[in-house]
């Protein structure tokens, strides 16, 4: 059984999708197995797979209900102790990251793993890291309660054990959040990594449906916190954005 199981998800992805893939094989330990989950692609994204089949431990490519779909369908097939989802566009950090990974989970066997993450436009730019350039610090003591918030953590940035791991919302775009919380609440144990696990790549699915992903938020936090400290917390989070916009 392989250790960790990196996860991307594709659909019509043919010009980030050979990115990814090359972060991953760059790496310097064989100790994991890498799954693709393609959501039946018009575009090239299954000629790229395919030119690199031979280091692809599972691809699939079909139609899905969507990214969470798809998601569920990869962590279903996943083998490994520990689950990253790491999904076309964006990168494992540096050619040891998972490396260094790997070391800690040898020593200390946490449930969950998470660190910050470099945002990057779409040339592969850097943009800054997510801590420093959005209103989400990151504790270096996470605890399920630190997502009254909202996302403190990237999700790219985020690796659990499998075991904790919980299906995801299929009709909720604000689902990564959802199964982060239920992952930590899980937990007994969780570490923060004092180096940069992956490369995310900015303008994804919640920032092109961005007003839907904010009302999906609400009601993941509802769902967790309640309704009357969700309202009270979201006046917190906008008056924060204002501080923040103000730096």
């Amino acid at each position: 059984m392989p250790t960790v199981s990196i996860i991307t998800i594709t659909y019509n992805a043919e010009r980030f999708l050979e990115r990814t893939i090359q972060s991953v094989l760059a790496q310097q330990v064989s100790d994991f197995e890498y799954i693709i989950i393609d959501g039946a692609s018009k575009d090239g994204t299954l000629d790229i797979i395919k030119r690199y089949e031979s280091h692809i431990t599972t691809w699939i490519s079909e139609p899905d209900k969507g990214l969470y779909d798809a998601m569920n369908k990869g962590l279903h097939l996943a083998k490994g102790e520990y689950v990253w989802f790491m999904n076309a566009g964006d990168e494992l950090h540096d050619p040891q990251t998972l490396s260094n990974l790997l070391t800690r989970i040898n020593a200390t066997q946490a449930d969950v793993y998470y660190s910050d993450a470099l945002f990057v436009e779409e040339d592969g730019s850097p943009v800054g890291l997510r801590s420093q350039i959005t209103p989400h610090t990151l504790p270096h003591n996470l605890t399920w309660q630190d997502m009254a918030l909202g996302m403190k953590v990237c999700h790219q940035a985020f690796v659990a054990r499998k075991a904790i791991a919980p299906d995801y919302p299929t009709n909720n775009l604000s689902a990564d959040l959802d199964w982060e919380i239920r992952c930590l609440k899980a937990a007994k144990k969780i570490e923060f990594l004092p180096f940069v696990l992956c490369k995310y790549l900015i303008g994804g699915l919640s920032v092109q449906q961005h007003r839907r992903s904010l009302i999906d938020r609400f009601k993941v936090l509802v769902t967790h916190f309640g309704f009357l400290p969700t309202v009270r917390n979201h006046i917190k989070i906008l008056l924060r954005a204002k501080r923040f916009e103000k730096q």
